[in-house]
């Protein structure tokens, strides 16, 4: 047998087992060095086997973690009050945010003009990870104006949730104005935060947030796992024409 026809068929193998519940969404396989034992075959070619898997988005590699299933798409609704925690607790997992940024700096020409403030007003910015039962979802990135909201990024670091350090300065609600989908590649950069291979499909996301007034109060930029996530737009309210 060739060595192509090895991999192919220890890749046949485990997507089977896969399929047939032996490992489920999350689950760790185990290392090359097992599989090859298993396999009686060299690491490479076990590389080789796993490779294919992740080509078809049954398996992904976290670096220096292992090989893990692919967990089953989150469904992730799209609507005026898009709220992360609720839309993953109510899929029955477990929401968390690992914020990797949050700082003060002044508001480049596209965030000035989504948040209607002067280009270089100063602008909080938080970046970080979404993710559902300890997988990433999304990678953010959020905009808001300083002056409206001193003391964000600390709030939103202890909270771990930009909605509940909005309210804690005053903002009980706020609803989002517009929202704007496009495909794109995962950069290397991306992938890595979202444990992707370079190139992989991602859905980025434009949306601008505003309060009961209509001024603008966040501008935010989310990056989807392609595979990960199925978006759902909600219909908006269907307004009769006046005769």
């Amino acid at each position: 047998m060739t060595r192509s026809s090895l991999w192919s068929a220890i890749a046949e193998t485990l997507t089977a087992e896969v399929r047939g519940g032996h490992y489920r969404p999350g689950d760790k396989l185990p290392t090359e060095a097992a599989l090859a034992a298993r396999f009686g075959v060299n690491r490479h070619t076990v590389r080789h086997a796993l490779a294919v898997l992740a080509d078809t988005g049954l398996v992904h590699a976290r670096r220096g973690s292992g090989v893990f299933v692919t967990a089953r798409p989150t469904e992730y609704r799209l609507g005026q009050r898009v709220r992360f925690h609720e839309n993953v607790l109510s899929v029955g997992q477990t929401p968390s945010r690992r914020i990797t940024r949050a700082e003060t700096r002044p508001a480049d020409a596209e965030e000035a003009v989504a948040l209607a403030v002067a280009e270089g007003a100063m602008v909080h910015v938080v970046e970080g990870l979404s993710l559902a039962d300890g997988h990433p979802l999304a990678a953010f990135r959020s905009a808001f104006p300083a002056a409206r909201f001193p003391g964000l990024p600390t709030l939103v670091a202890a909270e771990g949730s930009v909605t509940r350090a909005l309210a804690a300065l005053g903002l009980a609600d706020y609803t989002r104005k517009e929202t704007r989908l496009t495909a794109q590649l995962a950069d290397p950069v991306l992938a890595l935060a979202l444990l992707l291979r370079p190139g992989a499909a991602v859905l980025r996301s434009v949306a601008v947030n505003v309060d009961h007034a209509g001024v603008p109060i966040e501008y935010g930029i989310t990056w989807f796992a392609g595979d990960r996530v199925t978006l759902t737009v909600a219909a908006q309210a269907v307004m009769p024409l006046s005769p």
